[in-house]
């Protein structure tokens, strides 16, 4: 085994002592350049080493650059997103405030073109069912309003105060199934009630048979119920039904779309034998 063992160690010492005889060989024989050759191996060894190396720190560095590029991409776009975000934003409540403008401006167009006295409020809050229609405004006693005082808006009748504490008031809309207002037919002075439906209905009642009424026909406040003005638009006949007795069933589209309403007027003048006059 030692045997063995000695002749394994001569052997790679004789390897070790040949290939330290090539390499000191080589660093004395020069290629044909006249560079040793040695050193013509070394170089190419560890260039293609440092070819390697080079490309992997490409590599990165462009994987890098991409993911710092996407970041501020990102970033950007992010930032991009915002201001978008931000100038509908803007647009929203400029659109808003020009639609409240509008509003605000129709409602002053209406006081100037009436005589009457009045108080503009704005609508706070609606009720929550449809079996009871009615709003609350923010004015209130303080403001002079009073129960059964008309409530106006610049396309019609809206309804009116029911129920008036010192700084809010509660009116009841005119499409209410407890609400009614004399009415009168604007083309053949046909007069009749109209009653809230409980829904965007208007019903016109106690109507004659024989009374001339077709669908279009403009509907009016007559004034006899002692708490609208006259000459207030209720709404548009939309159909006309034979009731079987001596009346018509007269459906009426209200000239109010109570969904939209923001703002009214409430009438502070009182409506004994008072006229409006012509309010289109």
């Amino acid at each position: 085994m030692a045997v063995i063992d000695l002749r394994q160690r001569s052997g790679i010492l004789f390897l070790a002592v040949m290939l330290l005889h090539v390499v000191l060989i080589s660093a004395q024989v020069n290629s044909k350049s006249g560079v040793p050759v040695l050193e013509a191996v070394m170089f190419g060894i560890f260039s293609e080493a440092q070819r390697s190396m080079t490309g992997v720190v490409s590599g990165v560095r462009r994987v890098w650059s991409g993911y710092i590029g996407l970041r501020h991409l990102k970033q950007e776009n992010d930032a991009l997103k915002r201001d978008l975000a931000a100038a509908q934003i803007a647009a929203q409540e400029q659109s808003a405030l020009a639609s409240r403008a509008r509003g605000l401006e129709k409602l002053l167009e209406l006081r100037d073109r009436t005589s009457l006295q009045t108080a503009a409020a704005e609508i706070i809050g609606t009720a929550p069912t449809q079996d009871f229609r009615t709003v609350t405004i923010d004015k209130g006693t303080r403001e002079g309003l009073r129960p059964d005082m008309a409530v106006i808006a610049p396309a019609g009748v809206v309804g009116r105060v029911v129920v008036p504490s010192s700084r809010a008031a509660k009116v009841q809309l005119l499409i209410d199934r407890n609400a009614a207002a004399g009415a009168v037919v604007e083309r053949s002075r046909a007069q009749g009630l109209a009653i809230g439906g409980g829904e965007d209905l208007l019903e016109m009642t106690y109507v004659s048979e024989t009374a001339d009424i077709v669908a279009g026909d403009q509907v009016m406040t007559s004034g006899i119920d002692g708490i609208y003005p006259k000459g207030f638009a209720i709404g548009r006949v939309e159909r006309v039904e034979k009731n079987g007795g001596a009346y018509k069933k007269i459906v009426v589209r209200p000239a109010v779309d109570f969904r939209a309403l923001e703002e009214v007027l409430i009438v502070l003048t009182p409506m004994a034998g008072h006229d409006a006059g012509s309010v289109e």
